[in-house]
């Protein structure tokens, strides 16, 4: 076993750990080592994906303000968003988009040379800051472009963490799988920011890169820290047909329409003010009644859809903001939008529950916060606003950056690793590869995601969440008589396979357990037999904690700051 320290660690190099990771070399005068810690290529995290744009106020003078984006952002999260949260995010998001500017970041301009936006989902300004369709893309190179300034960090690419080590509510240490070569590893710190991202591959049909495995929420929950607000998972309503490959909500930001089988712009029944512009949760149950109501087109495999139109933007537009979604689409299904509509149906994309963080970023662990995806601040509620996203990643990468400095200045201990759980480990992780079971690991993933994507989709009962709850329940049984085929030690990915089912089996639960729980529709969460939000009873945070049993749960308050909940209408 190699045992390796540092100051901080980095847990996950997308937006949130690279922007973080920044703060704290330059914050510090590149005087903090720094350990990142990436399951992949620091350049290649899901971050890259985000297409469409990064909200804020940028055009104050035009009519818009931090008040308008923070009700924005409240509402469309349903009320459960904690307000406080939301105005801090608001006020910063501003910030970080001209810092990023400063930094080389190769935004989109109007002709007058000022920074691009344009109108998303949800908000009800022209707020999505944007480069082309490759946001995301851009902004991690421009981070990362920004790191390469300090010298004062190590990589650990392709680090397989696999357990979180703590002793007295202390951070201890992160475990892992160094894959180059096969080693168990140990890296020690006096902090860590957990940055891992979401946990998307939980579902069939997922906008999501393969590599998005829950892993940090997973060992952070088994680490005694809560999961907030899990059943909350957002379904983009515009997947690709039939891959999921992610189109982006700026297709109907630039005036795309969304057509059923009829031909007919099917918002105007749901939506009529706000259209296709208006909230995912929204949007997504809207295209999933039409399809239901036999109003979609026939897809491959079940995955009926409806029809995204951009051929009324004409190829100069789409070639000059969509032009990714142009080649995506050619690539995948030799279709041009610029003459044919493309399928499209709603599709599992966000988080917005996570690891329980506060305003500061900081977790119930000493030494260990969390920012972007994997945490949840409260600030999303039950519903995401689209391009809020990146936004919130480079917000709390930012604050929890600049908390992490003020930490470490206070000269805390590295703690000792206690032996007996680095033991333990190392024999749970080497132990599955001597076991001899006979189950299929890839025929327990293949299950698991199909339960998922039939109980705890668009559309939720008590009826089909038991059936899940009790199906994802028996495959945790199964998942004991697994077995890893692949005996060898370098980059043994099937070893990896393995360990990631394990961390969406266990997400699954928690998942599901407070899905069935919370008896209302709220957001993202919309229930059958449940149709409407219940204020008296719901208007709360769930939080579920680990047990070996299975998941705990219990609640805390919504901070309320200014805006008392109403009917939500768009």
């Amino acid at each position: 076993m190699e045992v390796v320290a540092h100051d901080v660690l980095i847990f996950g190099t997308g937006l949130a750990g690279l922007r973080a990771a920044v703060e704290i070399a330059r914050k510090s005068k590149d005087t903090i080592n720094i350990g990142l810690v990436s399951k992949v290529q620091i350049q290649r995290p899901h971050s890259v994906c985000a297409e469409g744009g990064t909200a804020a106020v940028m055009r104050e003078e035009d009519g818009d303000n931090l008040d308008l984006h923070s009700w924005d952002t409240v509402k469309g999260a349903d009320f459960l968003a904690d307000q406080d949260v939301v105005d801090r995010f608001v006020e910063t998001s501003p910030k970080e988009i001209l810092q990023l500017d400063h930094w080389g970041m190769p935004w989109s301009r109007r002709p007058d040379g000022r920074i691009q936006q344009r109108p998303f989902g949800g908000h009800s300004f022209p707020r999505a800051t944007m480069a082309a369709d490759r946001t995301g893309f851009f902004e991690v190179q421009t981070l990362y472009d920004t790191l390469m300034q300090y010298q004062n960090f190590s990589r650990y690419d392709e680090f397989f963490a696999t357990a979180i080590l703590v002793e007295n509510g202390a951070f201890c240490g992160l475990a892992g799988i160094f894959m180059p070569t096969g080693k168990f590893m140990m890296l020690r710190a006096k902090a860590m920011l957990i940055a891992s991202g979401g946990l998307g591959t939980l579902y069939g049909f997922t906008t999501y890169s393969q590599t998005v495995s829950g892993d940090g929420q997973a060992i952070a929950y088994r680490a005694g820290l809560h999961l907030e607000d899990p059943e909350f998972l957002q379904f983009h309503p515009t997947g690709l047909v039939p891959s999921g490959i992610l189109m982006t909500e700026a297709c109907r930001g630039e005036g795309g329409y969304l057509r059923n089988s009829e031909g007919h712009r099917l918002m105007e029944k749901y939506a009529a003010k706000f259209m296709e512009l208006a909230p995912r949760d929204i949007v997504s149950r809207s295209e999933m009644t039409e399809i239901l109501e036999g109003r979609g087109f026939t897809g491959p495999g079940g995955l009926d859809y409806v029809h995204l139109d951009l051929t009324h933007l004409g190829a100069e537009k789409i070639n000059h903001a969509l032009p990714l979604i142009r080649e995506v689409c050619m690539k995948f299904l030799a279709l041009d939008p610029i003459f044919t509509p493309i399928p499209v149906r709603p599709v599992a994309h966000y988080s917005m529950g996570g690891i329980e963080a506060d305003i500061n970023g900081a977790t119930a662990m000493r030494g260990v916060w969390a920012a972007g995806e994997v945490a949840c601040h409260s600030l999303h509620g039950a519903n995401r606003l689209g391009c809020n996203s990146t936004a919130e990643c480079l917000v709390w990468g930012g604050i929890a950056g600049e908390a992490i400095v003020k930490f470490l200045r206070s000269d805390p201990p590295l703690q000792k690793l206690p032996a007996d759980a680095i033991d333990a480990e190392r024999e749970r992780i080497f132990g599955l590869c001597e076991r001899k079971g006979g189950e299929d690991p890839y025929a327990i993933k293949k299950e698991l995601r199909e339960a998922m994507d039939k109980s705890a989709g668009v559309f939720r009962d008590a009826a089909g969440m038991a059936e899940g709850l009790k199906h994802v329940q028996a495959l945790k049984k199964r998942f004991a008589g697994v077995s890893v085929a692949d005996q060898s030690g370098i980059y043994n990915t099937n070893l990896v396979n393995v360990l990631e089912i394990e961390n969406l089996l266990d997400l699954a639960e928690a998942l599901v357990t407070a899905a069935l729980a919370r008896q209302e529709s709220r957001g993202a969460h919309s229930r059958r037999d449940f149709t409407i939000r219940d204020d008296d009873n719901w208007l709360k945070h769930t939080l579920v904690g680990y047990t070996r049993e299975g998941p705990v749960l219990s609640y805390k308050p919504v901070t309320i700051t200014h805006w008392k909940p109403v009917e939500r209408k768009y």
